[in-house]
């Protein structure tokens, strides 16, 4: 790529721009990977998810914790946050003194509830009466939500593996919140990359038994996140899991329905990134490629959830390939055999050496989870006006 004025790919005639750009930045020509960040795009999703959502949005900074990032979610109306780890409470404490926290990781350290408390995290999850005992010290005004888990389907992989009680277990913790003086509350998360509405449908059910076995009654209700994206293959309906939410919160709790809010990491921020890589060199005929980023870069999320659909390749001009997809065997830039993406990425028979994969749909555990092995990962964070035609070549 010789030149990078007003867009990041140079348009040619008839050559769609898979990123575009501005105002215009220096010529540069980029070899390490880059992640285009438009906030003209996150902006919009946020503002977009909470006119949907009949409830308070809130924003997984997990997903994504970088001040660009944070400050966008901020000017369109985001200002409660779920974290993690005092790590993530100080970037948003950073981004938005005044933002209100809730502090969804249900395992803490005696030092990090010292954290969260000096903080001003307001809400806390648990799962265990080992750590509700932990936040003896928690100021009494703060609610604790019980997390359960259930053994639901939908989701590309689920969370109650780890976190969540068991419905008897949540009821038995919903009651000691409230004797010790805490607002009681709930939660759930019924897996990432999750669009099969029947799985909150379970949840919101559950949760109404849990309650009535425990003799609590509750404010508020956290649904959790897990909201899919458009990865290249079906777009979510986030409306429709929305309207059977609502259904089942009628249904199973009538006039006494908690009020809501979620979670969103993914769903926030993830169409408003593409991640520029560079091939450095093809073998075996380029049926084996080697990128400048990979599962240690990033694209950690890819070794997760499988193959995107939305890849694009562009040569060093700005020339969109277009040849019949072939699939290949992909290599990150470590010396470390791991470093692979899931096998079969179909790229453009024309592909060469020295051109750019444009990988959209990277904002959310990209740069998040990208490390510096062996000397690589991402080089950083390019804001840019608009996304342009964002890469849409369907992975077989």
């Amino acid at each position: 790529m010789n030149r990078l004025k007003s867009r990041v790919y140079w348009r040619k005639a008839n050559q769609r721009p898979p990123c575009s750009i501005s105002p215009p930045f220096p010529k540069h020509s980029p070899d390490a990977p880059v992640l285009f960040i438009a906030p003209s795009v996150l902006q919009a999703t946020a503002r977009r998810f909470q006119a949907d959502f009949d409830g308070l949005v809130t924003y997984a900074v997990k997903a994504n914790d970088r001040p660009e990032v944070l400050s966008n979610l901020v000017a369109a109306g985001i200002s409660t946050f779920d974290v993690a780890s005092p790590a993530e409470m100080a970037a948003v404490r950073a981004v938005c003194p005044q933002a209100v926290l809730h502090y969804n990781n249900p395992v803490r350290s005696a030092a990090e509830v010292r954290a969260g408390i000096a903080a001003g995290v307001y809400s806390w999850s648990i799962d265990d009466m080992s750590e509700l005992a932990k936040l003896r010290d928690v100021p009494r005004d703060n609610e604790v939500a019980v997390r359960f888990a259930l053994p639901v389907k939908g989701a590309a992989y689920d969370f109650g593996s780890k976190f969540g009680a068991a419905p008897e277990q949540a009821a038995e913790l919903l009651r000691a919140v409230a004797e010790m003086g805490f607002t009681p509350s709930m939660c759930f998360h019924p897996g990432t990359q999750c669009n099969d509405p029947q799985a909150w449908v379970q949840y919101v059910h559950a949760a109404a038994d849990i309650l009535r076995a425990a003799g609590v009654s509750i404010k508020r209700m956290n649904i959790g996140g897990g909201f899919a994206v458009d990865r290249g293959f079906d777009a979510p309906d986030h409306r429709a899991v929305f309207a059977a939410v609502k259904a089942a919160l009628a249904e199973s709790f009538g006039t006494d329905a908690p009020s809501l809010l979620c979670e969103p990491g993914r769903a926030l921020v993830a169409d408003a990134a593409v991640l520029a890589t560079r091939i450095k060199g093809m073998r075996n005929a380029g049926r084996t490629v080697f990128l400048n980023d990979g599962i240690y870069g990033g694209l950690p999320d890819l070794r997760d959830m499988g193959l995107s659909g939305l890849v694009d390749v562009v040569g060093p001009e700005g020339a969109l390939r277009q040849g019949a997809p072939t699939p290949r065997v992909v290599f990150g830039p470590t010396c470390d055999s791991l470093d692979r993406l899931p096998d079969g990425l179909p790229l453009p028979q024309d592909a060469q050496t020295g051109d750019y994969l444009l990988f959209g749909g990277m904002g959310a555990y990209s740069i998040a989870m990208s490390t510096a092995f062996n000397g690589y990962g991402l080089a950083g964070i390019t804001l840019v006006s608009d996304l342009g035609a964002v890469p849409k070549r369907k992975a077989a």
